[in-house]
């Protein structure tokens, strides 16, 4: 990977890193790759907990097994449309979202966002998203998640990322 996907907009006066992805899937089969526990570990993770109380916790397996788990909260859930959650601010604080858009049957994109606060270090994050949100359409497409290298996205795409939002 050369060139960043993601873009930086404003969503209710507030700066948001979005990143796009398109699926040959419906939005029900997109849904179950971002929200079931053992899908999600193919690609970054996996969480615990009843999601209906409005906490899991998460554990980004993808990281290795030093990864702390982080305690996640559940502010939208309105399958299989929209998501919308909170790390913990031990976990970083990030507010985390992701619509799904069927553009025709079967035709699926994923719009990814993340709130960006003062001081977040875009040119870390959005080479980070990028790598997973490559790892999910690796792990949908029932391709080794392994053949997407985090060194071709950092420190690759950080010089870049930084630019998107020193020109916001």
């Amino acid at each position: 990977m050369t060139d960043i996907t993601g873009t930086v907009a404003k969503i209710d006066g507030q700066a948001n890193l979005v990143i796009l992805r398109r699926f040959a899937a419906t939005a029900d089969e997109v849904w179950r790759e971002l929200t079931e526990s053992a899908r999600l570990e193919r690609w970054i993770g996996r969480w615990e907990g009843d999601p209906r109380t409005g906490h899991v916790t998460f554990f980004m397996t993808a990281e290795g097994d030093d990864a702390p788990p982080a305690e996640y909260t559940i502010h939208e859930c309105d399958a299989p449309r929209r998501f919308a959650g909170d790390t913990a601010p031990d976990a970083g604080g990030w507010h985390l979202w992701f619509e799904l858009a069927e553009d025709s049957p079967g035709d699926t994109v994923l719009t990814f966002g993340q709130r960006l606060d003062a001081g977040d270090d875009v040119g870390s994050i959005g080479p980070g998203w990028e790598y997973y949100l490559d790892r999910l359409v690796a792990a949908h497409a029932g391709v080794d998640v392994a053949t997407v290298a985090w060194d071709d996205y950092f420190p690759a795409l950080q010089p870049a990322y930084e630019r998107l939002v020193a020109a916001d």
